[in-house]
């Protein structure tokens, strides 16, 4: 079991740099495929709504065959395979196509590591053993901030992407060989039950709000918006914007460990993920106000509303509460579709905001208004939630 969870602690981290690292490879790929922040906004949002219309059938899978090969196959295929595409690429939809790919890959190995804590472990610890494995998978977006900017400058983005695809072919095949199916606790009367079963039941809909407001936003701030921020705004090179996005990214990893402990610390998982998620929406007001502050001021609030924006877990846990023991799979990929897909759409819809400002300062303060309005929906819904800590 321990191995098999260390095997797909390395798969999150491939997931958590391919949903991030397009934010550094912006301006190389604007000058070689002529990819313009609007199509690489397609692309990363294109990532996430592939990885998010898998949920449902992950979900059965995982229930079903179990996620030794579920995890495995999708990511050494979908995740291998959309990785080698990508350093093939000579236009901006191959980037498009090949990040649907990477999406659909990497869909199973995060929820396959939730089913194995859910059916393995005391409920009383899943908030901190997600918050630990997101902190830990969330060293891959440190790597794609200022280290992959360091790695495609001194050999180039394609034979970076390259060795990207062995490299997840290969921890598939440790998948396979190291993760263990836990047991299959039996249904009630003998019914399997379904995602309808889930959708039924009244008190997760606030958390399932939350958790598309609460984790979209700042997806996409660190996985796309933050490097053409700092280069629009600040004339920031490669290199600035790797350790901007850098300072966000250890700021999430560090947001991840903390709201993981959260629920234990202060008997509650809603209080935490709304006062957490309040500093965000002030975060983000602050950056719409003042777009054009300094470079690293902007950066500490980006910063902020990384760590504070790391509610995935304990929101994740707090849904998980309310789900079945015998539809656990079902139940946290429902919950992971609203967050990967609500990070696919607000990124897709974040396209156009950002189109509709006449300079460069307007589309951001556009931008992170949006942004802000997204957050402040998800909380209003969520006050209507019902804490719950198992």
């Amino acid at each position: 079991m321990q191995a098999g969870i260390a095997g797909l602690v390395v798969a999150y981290v491939l997931s958590q740099f391919f949903r991030a690292f397009l934010a550094v490879l912006a301006p190389v790929l604007q000058a070689d495929l002529g990819a313009s922040p609007g199509d690489l906004a397609l692309a990363s949002g294109l990532w996430f709504l592939g990885f998010a219309a898998m949920q449902i059938p992950v979900g059965e899978a995982l229930d079903r065959i179990g996620p030794r090969w579920t995890a495995s196959v999708l990511l050494g295929l979908g995740g291998g395979g959309g990785a080698a595409l990508f350093a093939a690429a000579a236009a901006p939809w191959h980037v498009a196509l090949a990040m649907t790919l990477i999406g659909i890959g990497c869909s199973p190995v995060l929820m396959a590591s939730y089913l194995i804590f859910a059916r393995s472990f005391s409920p009383a610890v899943f908030a901190t053993l997600a918050g630990a494995i997101v902190g830990l998978g969330s060293l891959g977006n440190l790597l794609s901030a200022a280290p992959l900017a360091a790695l495609v400058e001194a050999v180039g983005w394609r034979a970076a992407l390259l060795g990207l695809a062995v490299a997840t072919a290969g921890v598939a095949v440790l998948l396979l060989a190291v993760v263990r199916d836990p047991a299959v606790p039996p249904a009630p009367q003998g019914r399997q039950g379904s995602v309808l079963d889930l959708m039924r039941i009244g008190a997760l809909w606030p958390v399932l709000l939350m958790m598309l407001a609460g984790y979209g936003p700042v997806a996409a701030l660190r996985g796309l918006w933050a490097g053409p921020f700092a280069a629009d705004l600040h004339g920031a090179g490669p290199r600035a914007i790797g350790w901007v996005t850098l300072a966000m990214g250890l700021a999430m990893v560090a947001g991840n460990f903390a709201y993981g402990a959260a629920d234990r610390l202060f008997a509650s998982r809603k209080g935490p993920v709304l006062a957490g998620n309040l500093l965000v929406l002030l975060a983000l007001l602050l950056l719409a106000w003042a777009p054009r502050m300094d470079l690293w001021a902007a950066a500490a609030l980006l910063a902020i509303a990384g760590f504070f924006g790391s509610s995935f877990p304990l929101i994740m846990a707090h849904g998980r509460a309310f789900v079945p023991a015998h539809l656990t799979g079902r139940g946290v990929t429902l919950i992971n579709m609203f967050a990967i897909g609500g990070a696919g759409i607000l990124q897709m819809l974040s396209r156009s905001v950002h189109a509709t400002g006449s300079t460069p300062e307007a589309a951001y303060r556009a931008l992170f208004l949006f942004l802000s309005a997204t957050v402040a929906g998800g909380l209003l819904a969520y006050l209507a939630a019902r804490d719950r800590l198992d």
